[in-house]
Parts: C-alpha cells; structure tokens; sequence
C-alpha cells in the first residue's frame, strides 16, 4: 500500500450560495482524500457519498471521475467536484495512521483536542452562516458523534448514518448483515442519504 501522505483536508464548500447540508466524515481515507486533498474524494466510501449528492442535485461530477475512483488519479489529472447547497468535510482533517501505513480511526482525544475543536467551529460556523435556518448536519460512523457535545452550542440538527465502509454497512445490519449483499446494503444507505439530502426542499 502506498504510504500516508497526512494531508490536512479542509473542508469543501459550493462557490457561492447557501448551504443546505453538511456532510461529515470520520477522517480522509488513504487512497482517497490523503491524495486528492478533497473531502470524500477517491474514497471508497466517497463514491456512495457523490452519487447520492449527484443523484440530490448537490453535486457536479466530472465524467471522467467515475472509473477509477482513485484519489490519486485525480490530484494528477485536476478532477474536482463541483457542490451546489451542500458542505463536505470530517471530524479529523488527516488520516490517522501510527505507522505512515495502515489507517486507524481517530482517537477521541484526537477529536476532542482543541485545535480540531477550533477548526471544526471555523468550518461549521462557516457553512451555518450560509445556511437559511438551523444547518443539517450528517455524520458518516460512530466516531464523528463523540462530538455532538462539545459542539452543541451551534445551531445544528444531527443526523447520524452509519459508515459507508463495507465494514460499517454490515455492522449497522441486522444480524450483522448476515444474508444480504453488500450491493443492496450500499443502495439502501445511498438512498437514506437521498432522503436528508432533499430534505432541504421540505
């Protein structure tokens, strides 16, 4: 596998207009945002979470960016997402790693620390302000929700999907997934997250 870059992904916001949704991720994947710099972006999970946002409206694809999904590829070829309403960023800006290798998931201390605290406050204070009401905010597995409590002054509704990791998706299932494909695990959550996402309209 190739080696952790440790980028520091800010958030992705549309170029000009309100937000409607912000979107959270626990932390930049390997092959995905640590290479393209990009929330989501060339992650596995990321592709579930653009189509969903292509499919709302809230996003522009570029073609070419479907296959292969790889984060890498797009830093050299210059492919970006175009948002439209919607926010996109994570509760830790860097894939965490102990040995520049293997992803781990971010530890609380980690998430809690004062400077992500502050960073996450700049990035959600920046997209309520673009909002029109109270900012939808959906977290993407377990970990970005230990910070539902230091962040509970801010005028935000929380919603909670599971991880859209292969991992995350059985876990979440009944029986652990047991007899179900992974396929119709990942339309059922693309199509929960369709549901927040034209909330918005509501």
């Amino acid at each position: 596998m190739a080696r952790i870059l440790g980028t520091s992904v800010p958030a992705l916001f549309p170029e000009s207009g309100p937000v409607h949704v912000f979107l959270m991720g626990e932390a930049p994947g390997p092959r995905g945002a640590d290479q393209s710099g990009i929330p989501f972006w060339g992650d596995r999970a990321g592709l579930l979470v653009y189509r969903a946002l292509q499919a709302a409206g809230l996003a522009e694809v570029p073609e070419a960016a479907w296959e292969p999904w790889d984060g890498a590829r797009f830093r050299a070829e210059g492919l970006r997402p175009r948002l439209l309403g919607a926010a996109l960023g994570n509760a830790y800006p860097a894939c965490p790693t102990d040995d520049g290798h293997a992803f781990r998931a971010p530890k609380d201390r980690e998430l809690k620390s004062e400077e992500n605290l502050a960073r996450l406050r700049q990035e959600l204070g920046q997209a309520c302000d673009r909002s029109r009401g109270p900012l939808r905010l959906v977290t993407f597995g377990k970990r970005a929700l230990v910070l539902r409590e230091p962040l509970n002054d801010l005028p935000l509704e929380w919603h909670a999907l599971p991880h859209p990791s292969a991992q995350g998706l059985l876990q979440a299932a009944p029986e652990k997934g047991r007899g179900m494909k992974l396929s119709d695990l990942q339309a059922a959550w693309e199509a929960d997250l369709g549901r927040l996402l034209l909330h918005k309209y509501s």
